[in-house]
């Protein structure tokens, strides 16, 4: 899937039409049409007006999800939760264990 194609989901899942879209960015229906079809590449002024209407300008460019914070996480848990979520599925098990034998050894601790 190219920038045209990625551009295009972003503009469906927030709701535009191609007409709508292009007044937000300051472009033409046609300018609009060509970034959709892969003919023709945004430029960064477009890209920076319809990343203020939510579109995930990372996702468009590169075609990876800008990684989400959830709320309450501090940036070292964000990244620990992406690097756990990376692990093969017996890796994450391991490190349940360990996390579970290091809880519980802090509440003995405490006691």
């Amino acid at each position: 899937m190219g920038i045209g194609e990625r551009l295009k989901e972003e503009r469906e899942r927030l709701g535009f039409s191609q007409t709508e879209f292009a007044a937000v960015a300051g472009a033409s229906k046609n300018s609009q049409y060509n970034y959709e079809k892969g003919d023709r590449s945004p430029d960064a002024a477009y890209l920076a007006a319809v990343a203020e209407k939510g579109v995930d300008i990372l996702y468009v460019v590169t075609g990876v999800m800008t990684p989400k914070v959830v709320e309450g996480f501090t940036a070292a848990e964000d990244e620990l939760v992406n690097q756990y979520r990376a692990l093969p599925e017996a890796d994450q098990a391991a490190v349940h264990r360990i996390v579970s034998a290091m809880w519980a050894m802090s509440a003995k601790e405490k006691e």
